[in-house]
């Protein structure tokens, strides 16, 4: 049985309303019974009302009572039209709405968004004043001058929807008009928003703009140069080509700087792939120099201004330290040291050591290891021969300072085993977990040949500057097919996970295995590099063309090794960072290493970083300690903008000895053109909002469609009564003072 007073609605069974005013009646009936019997009228009749307002309530709340509140529909509730300005939207693949599949004139997905909206479509949504319609854009595209804010620009469709749902209480259907690309990556997915819109009741409808297939393009994605080079010396600059075409391009890369100086690569792009390569460039000058990458117009491609990338690089004059470790003088021993020595980049001490003899004396020897930190801290390089850990060689502590040298200060080592077989001791000891490969214990003397084997490129070999011997990529296999061969190698059974193979045994396979026996091999340990050389005949090289392509390779050696340490060193701080060139969104990680003012590393104290942003703002912060013996440090910031960042470096003790250096984040353009629309994304929004997909074509008939919704019925919220904490309160409070008050009377 249900009746109102009012907003005051009442809803019970009939048995328990029937019971309710039964029982409320015999108390009506008991209250005044007791009042005429009573001696104290005056009393008792306060004591019987107040019986009476406690059964009244409890008959009240017996009924369920609900107070409801009506809201009133929106007299003019808010349909948006709401269109994508980003910058995907001046793609040329569509065409204007009312024209056939292949016919017409491409234009671009901007120009039909317009000619939709100069339709004026919703014009049958305001008559008599029904709807109230907002024509508003997203994602705008900031001006083509403005390269910083064109690097940063992002679609957001979900703070385009979400914010307007928040924002607007009386929004009844949002029509967008968009490409359906979105890439705000820090935002949650699009389909987030059309939830919020499916429990408020707010259908999406979608009209896709593009086509779902990518036009034909070439696009320099990246280029991913180091940030500095070696004057005089090559650097190799990877890049990454996508291609969208329907064939094969065979096109020419071509490198230059602002001279005019420049260098071309012809290569192959395979239809519809992503390419990978590098070109080699040689830095000429000291300082900053500005390069420009770049391919030509390909037949067919619709896309011009992603064809080329400008970068900045620094050149540099070298200063590399080396050191070499050697038991015997053999031939590989002697020619790499006059290599190194007659390079006037780098400056090399050895160390001969004879378990039977001693050590070796003479120029650029030293007489004992450098067992101080401040001594060995300043090696960018080590050379570890056939040496081991034993009596005579090396010992267990010197041996963990190596690998602590390469781990915490970024050094490089160069494994080069020889015949005696003294590294396998070093298997034992931390040194020898840096080895890349795995050894045959069984041959500890390694395998000999009967006749010069050569080495055999692999395809990651092919495309190292560890291994390029020539000028030209292309001339580079040839020499390495004319090179002597060698008639000694490590006991090498396989290399191990996580390393590099860049040349392998050209004639002889595992014969447990099957594989090609690696020979050349690098790995990363911590913060430095490991080179396993397998072989002991490089100085055979030298045949026929004396000391060019052995020198060139330990040059290159020494140079890659220490590329890393080096990219920011000062007297008391030394920096290095990945990546070398980030994008906007990007974290960067700086380890540091710090000295004292002997030179030995800080053990004391902390390193601050002041980082100065391209906007000119400026923060400090404090790396933090890795390890104490090694004064490793580190921390990372987030790149949140193209363009130069400075990083001033300086130990917590003093400023002197700080160092400064800068990172240049590529303002790689996010948002693109030439790329698919997503009409999936759109159908999606759509489906999940109770909305459809709809056609140009059909705009007005979605307009008359949601012009003839019948009003929104009023909105009745009910609120239950008796459930509510004060009304049990309430109830127990009149109870209580009905008992009380009866005590009082003298009535038990």
């Amino acid at each position: 049985m249900s009746f109102n007073i009012e907003s005051l609605y009442f809803s019970a069974p009939l048995p328990i309303f029937v019971v309710g005013l039964v029982a409320w009646s015999l108390i009506l009936l008991l209250c005044i019974v007791s009042l005429k019997r009573s001696a104290r009228p005056g009393r008792t009749g306060l004591l019987e009302l107040l019986r009476l307002i406690c059964a009244t309530v409890t008959v009240f709340f017996l009924f369920n009572p609900e107070w409801r509140k009506t809201i009133e529909p929106v007299k003019q509730p808010e349909i948006i039209i709401l269109h994508d300005e980003s910058g995907s939207m001046s793609t040329a693949d569509a065409r204007l709405p009312g024209q056939k599949n292949g016919t017409g004139k491409i234009v671009t997905r901007k120009e039909v968004s317009e000619a939709i909206l100069a339709t004026e479509f919703w014009k049958i949504l305001e008559k008599e004043g029904k709807h109230r319609v907002s024509v508003e854009s997203f994602s705008k595209a900031p001006d083509d001058d403005d390269r910083e804010a064109s690097s940063l620009a992002v679609t957001d469709i979900y703070s385009a929807l979400s914010d307007r749902i928040e924002n607007r209480p009386d929004l009844r259907a949002v029509i967008m008009i968009g490409d359906g690309d979105w890439n705000a990556r820090e935002k949650p997915a699009p389909v987030a928003a059309a939830q919020k819109m499916r429990l408020q009741d707010i259908p999406l409808f979608s009209v896709v703009t593009g086509a779902p297939k990518r036009l034909p393009d070439l696009d320099l994605l990246a280029v991913k140069a180091p940030t500095y080079g070696i004057i005089g010396e090559n650097i190799q600059i990877p890049f990454t080509i996508e291609s969208s075409l329907d064939r094969d391009v065979r096109t020419i890369v071509r490198i230059r700087d602002q001279a005019g100086v420049e260098k071309t690569k012809n290569i192959t792009i395979p239809r519809g792939s992503t390419h990978y390569d590098a070109i080699l460039w040689r830095l000429q000058k000291e300082g900053s120099s500005t390069l420009e990458l770049s391919i030509p117009f390909a037949d067919g491609e619709l896309v011009e201004e992603n064809n080329s990338r400008r970068f900045n690089i620094a050149g540099r004059p070298e200063s590399i330290r080396a050191l070499i470790i050697e038991t015997l003088p053999r031939w590989e021993y002697r020619f790499i040291r006059n290599a190194l020595s007659r390079d006037p980049g780098v400056d090399v001490d050895c160390l001969l050591l004879h378990p039977q003899l001693g050590q070796g004396d003479g120029p650029d020897y030293i007489t004992a290891f450098p067992d101080k930190l401040e001594e060995l801290q300043k090696y960018d390089v080590i050379f570890v021969g056939d040496v081991g850990v034993g009596e005579g060689m090396l010992t267990a502590e010197q041996a963990e300072l190596l690998r602590g040298l390469v781990e915490k200060q970024a050094s490089g080592v160069v494994f080069i085993p020889g015949w005696q077989g003294n590294q396998f001791s070093l298997l034992d000891n931390e040194l020898g977990g840096l080895i890349p490969v795995v050894l045959d214990e069984a041959l500890k003397s390694g395998q000999e040949e009967a006749t010069d084997s050569p080495l055999s490129l692999t395809s990651e070999g092919r495309s190292s500057l560890l291994t390029m011997l020539g000028d030209t990529e292309e001339e580079n296999p040839n020499i390495w097919r004319s090179l002597p061969g060698f008639y000694w190698h490590a006991p090498v059974v396989r290399a191990k996970s996580g390393t590099e193979v860049l040349a392998v045994h050209a004639n002889r396979r595992h014969p447990k295995y099957g594989h090609r026996i690696p020979l050349i091999v690098t790995s990363r340990a911590g913060n430095g590099k490991v080179l396993f050389m397998g072989i002991d005949s490089a100085w055979r090289w030298r045949r026929g063309v004396e000391d060019l392509y052995h020198y060139r390779f330990w040059g290159q050696v020494a140079r890659w090794m220490s590329y890393q340490r080096n990219m920011a060193a000062g007297e008391r701080v030394r920096l290095y960072f990945t990546p070398e060139r980030p994008l906007p969104g990007e974290n960067v990680t700086i380890n540091a290493n710090a000295f004292q003012e002997n030179g030995a590393p800080l053990e004391e104290g902390s390193v601050l970083i002041d980082l100065t942003a391209p906007d000119g703002s400026v923060r400090r912060f404090e790396l933090a300690r890795e390890d104490g013996t090694w004064g490793s440090f580190t921390g990372r910031f987030k790149v949140t903008m193209p363009g130069d960042w400075i990083i001033a470096a300086r130990t917590s003790e003093s400023e002197e000895g700080a160092v400064k250096t800068r990172i240049i984040a590529e303002g790689a353009q996010i948002e693109k053109t030439g790329h698919p629309a997503r009409p999936d994304v759109l159908e999606e929004l759509s489906r999940v909002s109770r909305g459809r997909v709809v056609e140009a074509s059909q705009l007005e008939i979605l307009a008359q469609e949601i012009y003839d919704l019948p009003e929104p019925r009023p909105q009745i919220i009910p609120e239950s009564q008796w459930d509510k904490w004060y009304a049990a309160a309430g109830l127990m409070g009149l109870l209580a003072i009905f008992w009380i008050g009866r005590k009082l009377n003298g009535t038990f």
